[in-house]
């Protein structure tokens, strides 16, 4: 067996295990979200998670990674691996959206929207900054440095959320009189198991991003942006407490969990190029923007049950925009310039797409229908059918 032949054996290994370690995803934003909605909505949370995963999966090995790629040819791995690692991250797109508009979502049009994100908006996006690269030589080419997607998966997903929420409005009774109704999470633990697996799942997500780790130098840089990853994360849910307790003399463990996911995002832009003390500062700033952002959007009155828009649509530009902060050789102006095309290019195509959807069949569930519980009107499965359904 030849030395090319171990480090294909050795790269494929390596990419399988990152798709499983990022696989572990689905049920991290699956439990997350099922600890932050209410008990009558959880079977609807969780239904949706399963079927974003087995959708925008199907429609990404149809039609997308050809779109994003060009082809499926290969040399350095297996290409049915190559195609498993990215097919792991395009549900995560949806994911994000589909947590902030939990409580009120349909899950017919949003699986619609799936097909289309999977298969056509994400893949598109995908092409112009890790792909095939159809903008090429255009004024819109776009040389930014994303690694593992702080602009590309997360602030995606974030500027689906924002036109879906701009589309359907708030939950019922989440604004009223004038005043923020205060919806509390239903299952605490499930929220911190939700957000560990997602903690365990991104180092498969940055990591795998270095595409090879077959050599001395790779495995170094696997393993430093493993631990880059891991640095943010925890910079940021240690900063989250400390401001927490500063302000209110209580450590809120969601925000906590959701300081740490916002330090993880910050850090994915670029977590190979930094040493090992500037991931905690661009962990600490993401985890104090989640702890501002959220009571921001709130009085903008843009309702996000799980607050993804601060963790994952202002880190993402954070994360991104960081790269050419703190790496000299990375441009500050070509970060913003890939920045502002894929998130005017997101937001558009997907608010031109919900809202076409929506005139067909509504986003939103209907008032009686949220007051009673999706569980019961869309899945038809409670997950805790012994408890008396809150309003």
């Amino acid at each position: 067996m030849s030395e090319a032949d171990i480090k294909y054996i050795i790269d494929t290994f390596f990419t399988l295990f990152a798709m499983v370690l990022i696989i572990f995803m689905v049920p991290g934003f699956a439990m997350l979200e099922a600890g932050l909605v209410r008990t009558k909505n959880v079977s609807s949370v969780l239904t949706v998670n399963t079927m974003i995963y087995a959708v925008a999966s199907m429609a990404f090995l149809l039609i997308g990674y050809t779109i994003a790629f060009g082809s499926w040819e290969n040399s350095s791995m297996s290409i049915w691996a190559a195609f498993l690692f990215q097919m792991a991250f395009v549900g995560k797109t949806i994911n994000i959206m589909s947590g902030g508009v939990s409580e009120r979502v349909k899950i017919l049009p949003l699986m619609l929207f799936t097909v289309v994100m999977g298969a056509v908006i994400y893949p598109l996006i995908v092409n112009v900054s890790w792909g095939a690269d159809l903008l090429a030589g255009t004024m819109f080419d776009i040389n930014m440095y994303d690694l593992a997607g702080s602009t590309v998966i997360h602030s995606t997903g974030g500027w689906a959320l924002l036109a879906a929420i701009l589309i359907m409005g708030p939950r019922k009774g989440r604004y009223k009189d004038g005043k923020i109704k205060v919806i509390p999470a239903s299952n605490v633990p499930l929220v911190v198991l939700g957000a560990l697996l997602l903690w365990i799942g991104w180092f498969g997500f940055n990591g795998g991003s270095v595409g090879s780790i077959s050599s001395v130098e790779n495995a170094n840089a696997v393993a430093k942006t493993i631990m880059n990853t891991n640095t943010a994360g925890l910079a940021g849910a240690i900063i989250a407490a400390i401001i927490m307790y500063a302000r209110y003399k209580l450590l809120d463990i969601t925000m906590i969990l959701n300081g740490a996911l916002g330090g993880l995002v910050a850090i994915t832009a670029g977590p190979d190029l930094y040493d090992m003390y500037t991931p905690i500062l661009i962990g600490a700033i993401g985890g104090t923007l989640v702890v501002f952002a959220v009571p921001m959007f709130d009085k903008l009155k843009l309702d996000d049950p799980v607050g993804a828009l601060s963790v994952h649509l202002v880190n993402g530009i954070w994360g991104t925009l960081a790269v050419g902060i703190f790496v000299d050789k990375v441009s500050l102006l070509a970060q913003l310039k890939g920045i502002v095309v894929i998130g005017i290019f997101a937001f558009i195509s997907s608010f031109i797409v919900i809202y076409v959807i929506n005139k067909i069949i509504a986003f939103r569930a209907e008032d009686d229908v949220q007051v009673e519980g999706l569980d019961v009107n869309e899945v038809g499965v409670e997950a805790y059918p012994e408890f008396k359904r809150a309003i």
